[in-house]
């Protein structure tokens, strides 16, 4: 796909759709069932994605769609495609006619739970299909028939090979969290899962970030694409306060404990690099009576659902996650975000803070740094273009004076980390170096 062309479709594509100014919902012709669902929902004005992407999918374009986390990137494909599906003949048998993939479970069941929400009640049927459950109810609804299909590869798969799916009718194709897609390894399972689609299809990528691995991709499987992105690449959201605090690795659950009893963090997700440190550092939070649980690949999927279901009642204060969370949770209103461990890949970091400040609520997110971890820091900052402003550490938690708290020397701005690659659980190990990438599939096991 040719750059040029892309930059060239996107400004063209911004000037065609409605302004901010005097864009509502009713503007974008969405039928008046769904406008009507829209409105009960709570819905007044669409965000900056919707408004130039529904247009461009209701005229059938394939899109490349980049926006920051939290801004409506779901609504921005699943309202035009109830759209179409609702003014559309129905076909006999009722076979799929929008599939979705999505790279984790929590995630697909987040952008099932939308559909159903958005469609009039009756007019359609949507249903979700993931690992870590049993297959019966699952091939029970494919059996009595679907409209919109939302899907983990590996679970998908899984059923295509046992012949329970059928996506030869698919008229949309929609790859959410495209990057993220490739980040875990799935790329040849979403190759064998298009290779089985129609040739003439609509084909929608939606990301946060858009890095050149994105583009390579969108070039291979879209035709003739729009590109819209509405909000700097790989930017976080400005109601997000963005914080660092610098303190030695010794004393990091220290210091967590003591924002938490000092009421400093209400709810807050808490992300580690690994599913062993994820699970230390709950243990340690509930020693120190605080309620807290964990959420990584190793969780059984009725685990994952029931810390989730804890975290929004607010029966739990603290969750502790993997970055298999980063995208797949959507809690209203969570205050703050916690990076106990910084990630290797700057992009996470856009995805972890993402969690709070959704929908343009406040939302704080909170960094700590040890002293090996400041080239990754400084990478997160060129990403997102700006400072995280430093928090004074309590006193007896600081780093040893041999280790200057300040952002200076190689560290800063040096070399990131070597580059990582995805394991089951969804942590990251190294790669090492001078060997060929093998086992692309090892990072589907947390999403079946």
């Amino acid at each position: 796909m040719n750059d040029r062309r892309l930059r060239t479709t996107a400004a063209k594509a911004a000037a065609a759709a409605p302004t901010a100014a005097r864009c509502g919902f009713d503007d974008l012709a969405l039928g008046g069932e769904l406008a009507a669902t829209i409105r009960a929902a709570g819905y007044a004005q669409p965000t900056p994605i919707q408004q130039q992407a529904i247009p461009h999918v209701l005229a059938g374009r394939d899109l490349l769609g980049c926006a920051q986390t939290g801004t409506g990137k779901t609504a921005a494909f699943a309202l035009p495609i109830l759209h179409r599906l609702m003014h559309a003949a129905p076909r006999p048998g009722r076979p799929i006619r929008a599939l979705v993939l999505a790279p984790t479970r929590e995630l697909a069941a987040q952008i099932g739970d939308s559909f159903r929400r958005y469609a009039p009640r009756g007019t359609l049927r949507c249903h979700v299909v993931f690992g870590g459950v049993g297959k019966g109810p699952q091939i029970q609804a494919l059996r009595r028939g679907l409209d919109v299909l939302v899907a983990t590869p590996g679970r998908l798969l899984d059923l295509m090979n046992e012949g329970r799916v059928d996506l030869r009718q698919v008229e949309t194709f929609v790859l959410d969290e495209a990057d993220r897609m490739l980040d875990m390894g799935f790329l040849p399972d979403v190759r064998r899962v298009t290779r089985a689609l129609p040739r003439r299809r609509q084909t929608l990528l939606f990301s946060a970030t858009l890095a050149a691995e994105i583009r390579t991709l969108a070039g291979g499987m879209l035709s003739d694409p729009v590109e819209v992105a509405v909000t700097p690449v790989s930017s976080t959201a400005e109601p997000i306060d963005q914080f660092v605090y610098f303190v030695d690795t010794a004393r990091k659950t220290s210091l967590l404990i003591d924002l938490l009893r000092r009421g400093e963090l209400d709810r807050v997700l808490v992300f580690t690099r690994t599913k062993h440190g994820a699970n230390r550092l709950t243990q340690k939070l509930v020693r120190a009576r605080i309620q807290a649980d964990a959420i990584h690949g190793n969780k059984s999927q009725s685990a994952r659902e029931r810390a989730l279901a804890g975290f929004r009642r607010g029966q739990t204060r603290v969750v502790v996650a993997t970055d298999i969370a980063a995208r797949g949770i959507d809690v209203k209103d969570l205050p703050h975000v916690v990076n106990f461990d910084l990630p290797h890949e700057p992009e996470v970091y856009v995805h972890r803070v993402g969690r709070t400040g959704r929908a343009g609520a406040r939302g704080t997110a909170i960094t700590l740094c040890a002293p090996g971890e400041r080239g990754q820091l400084g990478a997160i900052e060129r990403l997102v273009r700006r400072r995280l402003e430093i928090l004074q550490t309590p006193d007896g938690l600081a780093p040893e004076p041999s280790r200057p708290a300040a952002r200076s020397g190689p560290a800063y701005g040096g070399r990131s980390e070597r580059r990582v690659r995805e394991t089951a659980g969804g942590e990251r190990t190294p790669r090492p170096r001078g060997r060929r990438r093998r086992g692309a599939r090892r990072g589907v096991a947390a999403a079946r």
